[in-house]
């Protein structure tokens, strides 16, 4: 009897504080977790950078006029969903450059500065951009030949198209990286009274970009 006191207690106990319970449960507010913000990347903006690279020239044979170059950019990018789209300038210093000496007298060729004017269009996955990239290209150009201590020599701009295509993408808020293919072909220009013919360049590039617009943040 007493066993069946004790239980029958245990149970009017549980009977009585149940309601309790529940009402506290149901009570206790559901709070949803946060959702983590996603970095949303914008390439509308105006930026500035720097590269260097490599040209050598398309035909084959030797001497082959070839050698670095380095200078600076500017540009604008608009966007527009993923579709990235925006003109280019840059302007660099060069020694792309070639010689060759036949029964004493040696001629060279010396490409010293190298530019253009370019649209770019592209596809933008998040921090990286792939683009295909055209316009207009210019290069200054000297031959020079020499004999008997003797040296002359006649500069002149030549001015063509450039075509290729480039990958960039942010690395750090602001700052980005990329990578580029230049095909330049430049028009002949008269040296000495002779025409020089067409100069065409394979050039590949690297440089670091600063975005003044930079991404921006969202959440979903």
């Amino acid at each position: 009897m007493k066993n069946v006191l004790l239980a029958s207690a245990g149970v009017f106990a549980l009977a009585a504080f149940a309601p309790a319970m529940a009402a506290d449960m149901a009570a206790a507010p559901y709070n949803k977790a946060p959702v983590a913000p996603v970095a949303i990347y914008n390439w509308t903006g105006f930026y500035i950078g720097g590269f260097g690279g490599y040209a050598s020239e398309a035909a084959s044979g030797t001497p082959k006029v070839e050698g670095g170059f380095g200078g600076g950019t500017v540009g604008y990018n608009w966007q527009a969903n993923n579709i990235v789209f925006g003109i280019e300038a840059d302007a660099a210093g060069a020694d792309v450059s070639a010689s060759a000496t036949v029964l004493g007298v040696t001629a060279s060729t010396r490409v010293d500065a190298l530019g253009t004017v370019r649209g770019r269009l592209g596809i933008a996955v998040n921090q990286v951009l792939l683009y295909g990239t055209g316009g207009f290209a210019w290069i200054d150009n000297k031959i020079s030949g020499s004999a008997l201590g003797v040296t002359v020599s006649e500069s002149h701009t030549h001015t063509g198209w450039t075509a290729g295509a480039g990958i960039e993408a942010f690395f750090a808020p602001q700052w980005s990286i990329k990578g580029e293919y230049l095909y330049r072909s430049l028009g002949s220009e008269d040296y000495f009274g002779v025409p020089s013919g067409t100069l065409n360049l394979h050039s590949g590039q690297i440089g670091v970009n600063y975005h003044f617009g930079g991404p921006a943040v969202a959440r979903y």
